[in-house]
């Protein structure tokens, strides 16, 4: 019992201190949610079909520098769709407590470290995909649960 208590508290402590994510899109002030439109909507746990949306999306122009939410580490590629088009790319992150998987970005690395806030690519044209949509980064924490409360 005492070493469960003494893990979740770690857990807390570490979480707390490694504060909210950094913004995401440059040009942007906040990590703004996309709103509804044609193609959906950007909350967590929105209606798709007949799934869930599975983590949140940030607007975000096609283009655009993306940032590294947290310090950690790039372990990887991840992809959003099993064919391929314009803006099937992405990557996995750890470091903080933390693991998300960010995609529609074309990553500068797939492996390494990264620091919050740093350059992590660059926002792919999700307009020729998807016209009309609100242009996005979608970001989900690999276990799934939401992760709006860091944005």
């Amino acid at each position: 019992m005492f070493s469960t208590g003494v893990f979740l508290l770690a857990v807390f402590i570490s979480t707390a201190l490694a504060g909210p994510w950094a913004n995401l899109c440059a040009g942007k002030s906040s990590n703004e949610i996309r709103m509804c439109d044609s193609h959906g909507c950007g909350q967590y746990a929105a209606q798709r079909n007949r799934r869930l949306h599975q983590g949140v999306d940030v607007l975000c122009s096609d283009g655009s520098t993306v940032y590294a939410p947290f310090t950690g580490m790039i372990v990887g590629q991840a992809k959003p769709y099993k064919n391929k088009n314009a803006i099937n790319n992405g990557v996995q992150i750890s470091g903080r407590g933390f693991c998300v998987k960010m995609f529609y970005i074309k990553p500068i690395k797939y492996k390494g470290s990264i620091k919050k806030g740093e350059k992590l690519g660059t926002l792919l044209p999700l307009q020729k995909v998807y016209p009309g949509i609100q242009s996005h980064i979608h970001i989900q924490n690999c276990d799934l649960s939401d992760p709006t409360v860091y944005l």
